[in-house]
């Protein structure tokens, strides 16, 4: 293959190098177009624009293939944890078992918050969405921890372990807030997912024991979710970085970029879906029927991805906890049978087969939510946690690169031309 492509701009031919990735990628730099021709490129929503050269997570939509740090998706569900992908993300390896010990133990120690961020919940209306609440706390811990020094490793080590550890506690203080319940604090002697599960669902007057099937389950959500590339909230974690801002900061406006409906919000998306087809009265199979009609006004939540044009392999892993934790809980609900309803119908009829509309990992984890009691409103907080340390990673990634930038993208002006001020008095 060529080095480099050639590119013709009104008459001024340039050569611009060809970079090809470790899974044969192809891309142009045109990092110097510009300077030789006056042009820029124009590509609506970026997706044909790299804006990154990363080593953390290799996708390819079309053959359906996900993998971190190199380890496909598959294995990392079958036999890691959550923890342990952190780990692997933010450093680059697998750990042996005492850096693991040492990981988790650092992270479980991180999971208080200060007592004055109590007040900081109060000062809350009790519906403010946990979303809005989650990015703003993110953001204020910046405030607890101005000293930290996150240009040495020792420092964003820090930082990362103190986010690692304290967003499932802001994340439950949300859910206790709105539901005017107590405050539970961490319990350092449970697990990352059951601690969570403690904090989001026990009260003082009853024992909670949170079932190890439920936090496996948990667990894997967390690791399917932890990275997916430069998506729209990654790629807003690493524009804010850009310009040195600290990791809390970054995160939180990467929590705020997730809250779209168009992003994290798609799971929220297909629960509502399923609420309207149950308060309508209609089956999965006549509201697939409006969908395919194409004057019908009908969506379909939760099937085909923009980026996977075959099955989604998140959403291949987590159906299989989805039906044990349905089958474990033996919840009686009729959303999550209208669910199964649809998942049966789109994996047998044509329309969807062919067209490759299968179930994604926001179907499959909205069921999910909702089975164990989760509010709708907490999903996308629940994607936040799960993808927390694919953040992180990104912006310790970007930072290190000597080709780091600040972010400032191009335009394409298309206002008024020169105008002369007219004074007030004159118009």
């Amino acid at each position: 293959m060529d080095k480099t492509a050639r590119i013709e701009v009104d008459g001024t031919s340039v050569e611009l190098p060809t970079l090809v990735g470790t899974e044969n990628e192809v891309s142009i730099d045109i990092s110097t177009l510009r300077a030789k021709t006056g042009a820029i490129t124009l590509d609506w929503g970026y997706g044909n624009t790299g804006s990154a050269e990363s080593g953390i997570t290799f996708l390819n939509g079309e053959e359906g293939i996900l993998r971190y740090r190199g380890y496909p998706i598959e294995q990392l569900a079958e036999s890691s944890n959550f923890l342990e992908v952190s780990y692997l993300l933010y450093y680059g390896e697998l750990p042996t078992q005492e850096q693991l010990k040492n990981f988790q133990s650092e992270i479980i120690h991180h999971t208080l918050l200060h007592e004055d961020m109590r007040h900081f919940f109060n000062a809350f209306p009790k519906d403010a969405h946990p979303m809005a609440v989650l990015s703003s706390a993110v953001c204020a811990l910046s405030t607890y921890y101005q000293q930290a020094d996150e240009s040495t490793d020792e420092g964003l080590d820090l930082s990362m372990f103190r986010l690692m550890g304290k967003l499932p506690t802001i994340a439950a203080w949300s859910h206790k807030k709105a539901h005017g319940q107590p405050f539970t604090y961490p319990d350092n002697s449970l697990g990352y997912c059951e601690n969570f599960l403690k904090m989001m669902f026990s009260v003082p007057a009853e024992k909670f024991e949170p079932h190890p099937d439920i936090s496996k389950a948990l667990d894997v959500l967390f690791i399917l979710h932890a990275d997916h590339e430069q998506n729209c909230s990654t790629s807003t974690v690493r524009m804010v970085g850009s310009s040195q801002a600290n990791l809390f900061a970054s995160v939180s406006a990467g929590i705020a970029a997730l809250w779209g409906p168009l992003h994290g919000g798609a799971n929220q998306a297909v629960l509502e879906m399923l609420d309207n087809v149950v308060q309508s009265g209609k089956t999965a199979k006549q509201y697939i029927a409006e969908v395919k009609d194409k004057d019908s006004s009908s969506r379909l939540m939760g099937f085909g991805h923009r980026v996977y044009k075959n099955f989604d392999p998140r959403a291949r892993i987590i159906k299989v906890f989805a039906d044990r934790v349905l089958s474990l809980l033996g919840v009686n609900d009729p959303m999550l049978d209208v669910a199964k309803e649809f998942e049966e119908t789109a994996l047998s009829d044509e329309y969807f087969i062919e067209r490759k509309l299968y179930p994604n990992v926001d179907f499959y984890s909205g069921i999910i939510y909702r089975a164990l009691g989760i509010p709708v409103n907490m999903f996308t907080v629940m994607f936040a946690i799960g993808r927390l340390p694919g953040w992180i990673a990104h912006w310790k990634e970007m930072n290190a690169s000597p080709k780091n930038r600040i972010g400032r993208p191009r335009q394409v002006y298309i206002g008024e031309t020169e105008r002369n001020y007219v004074p007030l008095k004159s118009r």
